[in-house]
């Protein structure tokens, strides 16, 4: 194959890889808690025919060297966990993050998943849960007669039972960390799961060390800039279609050769 028609073909899979992460970007700009995805390349081996500063005689080097590349491939994709804007909502159960860290809910199959989107629910027993009915861990259980629920900054959550004067305390939201977040497994429905790219998941107070607070009443939206991801797409768009020009010129000079050879 000729090389050109290799290497613009690397380039098309990869832009279109790129446009893939941009268009998920837009459908959840308006997703509470999604983190946007960014691709990451890299160039592909090189065909070295000269090395560079290879002897050219007994007393000289060559300056440089002669090297063809064969392309572009995709490296990863990465979340980006900065902080989205937080948006008042005036729900009692909505609970923003303002800052880092991650709640922790547990699944159906037992394990625990981790997400920054804190639409929180009251489950038929009681029990505090996420929007998919998964509940917090650790567990908030709500007694029978509750009128209202208050969310401290510090994960407190009390309430007002019945014709009780003072509010119960019914326990605390912890959050969690990780050394690397990046390296977390998205697993969609605003959860991800621990892998060993993230690291151990370390637990806290919100507020304390380098967890952020919670806040009552607000929910944190997607961190999508629209504006950005619209440069991103053109950007993508241009570079596409430059290479697959290049494919059609390769195509071109091959044609040339044959009808001239």
């Amino acid at each position: 194959m000729n090389p050109a028609l290799w290497v613009s073909k690397t380039g098309l899979a990869a832009q279109d890889a790129k446009m893939a992460a941009i268009s998920n970007n837009l459908a959840n700009v308006n997703t509470t808690g999604f983190k946007r995805d960014r691709v990451v390349f890299e160039d592909l081996f090189y065909q070295t025919q000269r090395a560079p500063g290879a002897g050219q005689d007994q007393n000289n080097n060559l300056a440089s060297g002669i090297q063809f590349g064969s392309g572009v491939k995709i490296n990863g994709t990465e979340k980006s966990f900065t902080v989205g804007a937080i948006q008042n909502t005036s729900k009692e159960l909505d609970v923003a993050i303002t800052g880092q860290g991650f709640l922790q809910v547990e699944t159906p199959s037992g394990d625990i998943a981790y997400t920054r989107a804190g639409n929180l629910r009251i489950s038929p027993d009681g029990v505090l849960t996420n929007a998919s009915g998964y509940p917090l861990v650790p567990n908030i259980e709500l007694p029978e007669g509750t009128k209202s629920i208050g969310i401290a900054k510090d994960g407190t959550v009390t309430a007002q039972v019945g014709g009780e004067d003072e509010p119960a305390n019914l326990g605390q939201i912890t959050l969690v960390n990780f050394v690397n977040p990046a390296g977390l497994e998205a697993l969609g429905g605003n959860l991800y799961r621990e892998t060993v790219a993230s690291g151990e998941a370390y637990e806290g107070v919100p507020g304390e060390d380098a967890f952020g607070e919670l806040e009552q009443g607000s929910l944190e939206g997607s961190n999508v800039q629209v504006v950005e991801e619209m440069v991103d797409m053109i950007t993508v768009q241009r570079a596409y279609e430059m290479n697959a020009k290049m494919v059609s010129a390769a195509d071109d000079m091959l044609k040339f050769l044959n009808q001239q050879v």
